[in-house]
């Protein structure tokens, strides 16, 4: 898609309002309907009361969505031979999941009439359809010879679920700490900022989602460089996306599936990818950064002001049509740094190695995955997890992926994209057993937005736009010669770009 017409900084005037449906009981639990209605829409009510009525029906209840067990996570070890098909049908769940959730969004009258509506026609229909398709999967991994995973047939039920807490598992506190950070100090809670509460936009996010980072205590707490540490930094400068390349794919999770994110992603680094690029193609491709032996693949969810403003993409796949509407912000600035270890040398990365940190479906999954770091300029000591950061006049909206940095010394992939790497200790900052240190990517993405709730990251339909489910994404594409320089680099502990 071509670039869109892209603000800074723009009148919060025009708000997001909601339409929302009364509550009721169905077989799959606690379901609510909640979906995006712009401040030039006319809103009403479950008994069809507009205006103040309807907002204050809405804000009594409780906004809701499908909630479908991670597929994906459950299969560690899929063969090379079906690793292709079973990301294809994984992408089918995740279609299926969103159809479903659309039509959740789409019937509220008649889920408000009808009691049983949302288990027989919205559930009970999913579990059907995600039948087959684990079935597909089992028989997909058996023929390539190996084994499906236990209870794989038990993953087709999904269940209904408020829009509360930080994912279904075990619900985050407010802003606990990501990989690397004291969990013990806790930040301030909603409510707490002095801004008056903004009633939820529907599908997301809520009031809630929202804090003060001037109410959060520091809690940022590092591992401490030991004798042999690699101290040193490099560098690489790929700009801001200012030529706007988006696409809603995902080429490590869902390879030659269109619009598998469901959500609109920011590029930088490497302009030949989209859902169907190979390593040739990435190999072969054009380059966002400075150095031009850097063609590595940098990607993130767009974030997009709550402004009521349709952006280009309006009515496309991973835009309007997911959920995902708002005007998409350019960062202020990007820092891509690699990073060395506290306890020992790093090792060059693998070309083409692919890394995932944090979990797009972290709100229903939980957060064992989940790795969103949330802070403003001036206040980066305190990093929220699982709220967005209000924050004061003058500072800016910072979003910190530090992705894993060990390695397995083998593979550049896994089947749940997850397994070949892992996050060091945070304490030692030392690497599991069996796995070496690799540079470390750290993303640093800045915006330049109105101060107050008003923001959102794109996400699954389905996540409801929660801060928790935030992530990055990172194919090696240097040179083998310059990802060399970059290991020595630090392992001199140089200070390198």
């Amino acid at each position: 898609m071509g670039r869109t017409s892209r603000k800074r900084r723009s009148s919060l005037a025009t708000r997001m309002t909601i339409a929302s449906a009364a509550l009721l009981l169905g077989g799959g639990g606690l379901v609510a309907v909640n979906v995006y209605a712009s401040a030039h829409e006319e809103t009403s009510g479950p008994s069809g009361e507009s205006g103040q009525d309807a907002s204050s029906a809405a804000q009594q209840t409780q906004v809701a969505t499908i909630d479908c067990p991670d597929v994906g996570n459950a299969l560690p070890d899929v063969p090379d031979g079906a690793r292709g098909r079973v990301d294809g049908e994984l992408a089918t769940l995740d279609s299926q999941i969103t159809e479903a959730y659309q039509r959740l969004a789409s019937n509220r009258a008649a889920a408000a009439q009808d009691p049983n509506f949302v288990q027989n026609s919205i559930l009970g229909p999913l579990k059907d359809k995600r039948v087959a398709v684990l079935g597909r999967i089992g028989q997909d991994i058996g023929r390539a010879g190996g084994q499906p995973p236990d209870g794989l047939d038990g993953m087709a039920q999904c269940t209904g679920r408020s829009a509360g807490g930080g994912g279904s598992s075990s619900p985050a506190p407010s802003g606990s700490s990501a990989p690397g950070q004291d969990p013990s100090q806790q930040p301030g809670q909603p409510g707490q900022s002095g801004q008056p509460e903004q009633p939820s936009t529907g599908n997301g996010p809520e009031a809630g989602d929202f804090v003060a980072i001037e109410s959060v205590q520091p809690n940022v707490s590092n591992a401490r460089n030991q004798r042999g540490a690699s101290r040193g930094t490099f560098t690489t400068k790929c700009g801001r996306n200012e030529n706007g390349k988006f696409n809603p794919d995902n080429v490590i999770v869902a390879p030659g599936v269109s619009n598998g994110a469901h959500h609109m992603h920011d590029y930088v680094g490497n302009q030949a990818t989209d859902a169907f690029s190979s390593d040739d193609d990435l190999a072969a491709g054009q380059t966002s950064c400075r150095n031009q032996g850097d063609k590595s693949t940098y990607y993130w969810p767009v974030l997009r002001l709550q402004n009521g403003k349709d952006e280009a993409d309006a009515g496309a796949d991973g835009g309007g049509k997911d959920q995902n509407v708002g005007e998409i912000q350019t960062p202020a600035s990007v820092t891509l740094k690699f990073d060395g270890n506290p306890t020992s040398k790093v090792v060059a990365m693998p070309r083409f190695l692919r890394i995932i940190t944090g979990d797009a479906k972290a709100f229903t999954n939980g957060d064992a995955n989940a790795n969103a770091s949330w802070s403003c300029t001036g206040f980066e000591n305190r990093q929220l997890k699982d709220k967005y950061p209000i924050c004061p006049d003058g500072s800016k909206v910072v979003r910190t992926f530090r992705f894993q940095s060990c390695w397995d010394g083998t593979n550049t992939d896994s089947a749940n994209h997850r397994t070949h790497v892992a996050f060091e200790d945070p304490r030692t900052g030392a690497c599991p057993q069996g796995f070496k240190a690799i540079p470390q990517l750290v993303q640093r993405i800045v915006y330049d937005v109105p101060p107050g709730p008003g923001f959102a990251v794109d996400s699954f339909p389905e996540q409801l736009h929660k801060p928790v489910t935030d992530h990055g994404d990172f194919i090696n594409v240097f040179d083998t010669r310059l990802m060399q320089r970059v290991a020595s680099c630090i392992n001199r502990g140089d200070r390198c770009t």
